[in-house]
């Protein structure tokens, strides 16, 4: 893992908690990582926590050049070795489904290259729905690995799948993609 360049992206659900963990776990297995969160992802979990832990600048937005100019899209994309999104919320999976990109993490999901690895997390109810399932059967055919989800105790109360893999399941999958 030493000097991988990690691109996370973070989407907006309460388990974007975990992906701060995740994202401590990379940089001290050696990762560089770079964090790009939703909107949404900001509602959950700040900014300065991704730069405190990976000591570089975080991405919110699609028009906010820092150093590629070409588009962060193009510029992270062209440096990832592998892009990770956890949390990814339904709306997200069902956006890489479908190719959609209005946000600079479903845009960089367009324009990586490298493995992509995709960690769902959400309610039990959201996660059983047919147009869930067929979003994430149709990213696996698209060249996703899915991590997870797992079960048990949800933030809703809720006791089942849907809850977002643990970080250290997430960097083992990151660990054999870059293998």
């Amino acid at each position: 893992m030493k000097d991988r360049e990690v691109l996370l992206g973070v989407s907006g659900g309460i388990a974007a908690y975990k992906a701060a963990d995740l994202t401590s776990k990379l940089v001290q297995s050696g990762a560089k990582v770079t964090a790009v969160l939703t909107p949404a992802a900001t509602r959950f979990i700040g900014a300065t926590t991704f730069e405190a832990l990976t000591g570089r600048g975080v991405l919110t937005g699609m028009f906010e050049p820092r150093e590629h100019f070409i588009g962060e899209h193009i510029g992270l994309a062209r440096l990832a070795d592998v892009f990770v999104i956890a949390p990814a919320t339904a709306d997200m999976l069902a956006k890489l489904a479908l190719g959609l990109a209005d946000d600079l993490v479903s845009t960089l999901a367009l324009s990586v290259t490298c493995p992509k690895l995709v960690a769902p997390a959400m309610n039990n109810e959201m996660w059983s729905k047919p147009p869930v399932q067929r979003n994430v059967e149709q990213l696996r055919n698209d060249g996703w690995e899915i991590v997870g989800p797992g079960s048990g105790w949800l933030s809703c109360g809720n006791v089942g799948p849907g809850r977002m893999a643990e970080p250290a399941e997430i960097l083992e999958r990151v660990k054999s993609a870059l293998s």
